[in-house]
């Protein structure tokens, strides 16, 4: 007859011996060889779902709205404002300007003495006048087209200084657009220079700004009063790296 094997109740199985003391201290407390290892703790850390929104004072918010409805096609942050809006000086509309009055001047004195050109040409055949005053008038509104259009090119080249960053704007024709964005926080260089007698007579140059790190170059060209406008920029930049607010 086969035998079932014993099991081994709890009580039967050997048990462990409490940790025994290496040496006693000098008020008899116990030491032991390896400190018993203490039940791990754990922190749970909960952390809000939308962060608590930055506190806008009415003054800043007022200045905000302002900008933003002057200039709506600006990306401007919600605690932006716009210190200082800079527009090119109008000595730079004098060549298209001069150019679109002087081509408009020729063909509408062509088409006034037509009849004393082709006499003094010596032309007994002259062609008919109707299509010669069509021709005249197409000319005319063709370059007076064009030279709304690079005046329209030109003043919307702007740059605009905010209490965050510096926005440049650059129309380069008509269908070309660019906009570029730097923080105050990465300008490293804020300058201006002014060359030869007509620029400083009329007060106007360029500005020119280097950024940290990439050292990228930004240069807006036509300014009106140049300098007046790098003091405010510096201004700006300071105070935004030192925490302190902008004013403007």
């Amino acid at each position: 007859m086969e035998q079932e094997p014993q099991q081994n109740t709890p009580s039967d199985q050997p048990q462990s011996a409490p940790p025994q003391p290496v040496a006693y201290d000098a008020n008899g407390n116990p030491l032991y060889a390896a400190p018993p290892q203490a039940t791990p703790q754990f922190v749970h850390l909960s952390r809000a779902v939308d962060p608590m929104p930055q506190e806008v004072s009415p003054e800043v918010q007022k200045r905000h709205e302002e900008s933003v409805k002057e200039h709506p096609t600006l990306n401007l942050s919600a605690h932006e404002f716009i210190i200082s809006a800079v527009r090119r000086h109008p000595i730079g509309l004098l060549i298209p300007v001069g150019l679109t009055i002087f081509l408009v001047a020729l063909v509408a004195s062509v088409m006034i003495n037509f009849s004393l050109i082709i006499e003094s040409l010596g032309i007994f055949d002259p062609p008919a006048y109707g299509p010669i005053l069509l021709i005249g008038l197409l000319l005319i509104a063709l370059f007076v087209i064009g030279g709304y259009i690079a005046v329209w090119v030109y003043t919307n080249n702007r740059f605009f200084l905010t209490n965050e960053s510096v926005i440049q704007e650059l129309q380069m024709s008509l269908f070309m657009r660019k906009e570029q964005t730097v923080s105050l926080a990465n300008i490293e260089d804020a300058s201006f220079d002014q060359h030869g007698i007509l620029q400083t007579v009329l007060n106007y140059g360029s500005i020119r700004l280097s950024t940290e790190g990439d050292e990228t170059t930004y240069r807006f060209t036509y300014v009106s009063n140049p300098k007046k406008q790098i003091e405010i920029l510096n201004n700006a930049v300071e105070a935004f790296k030192n925490g302190r607010p902008i004013e403007g």
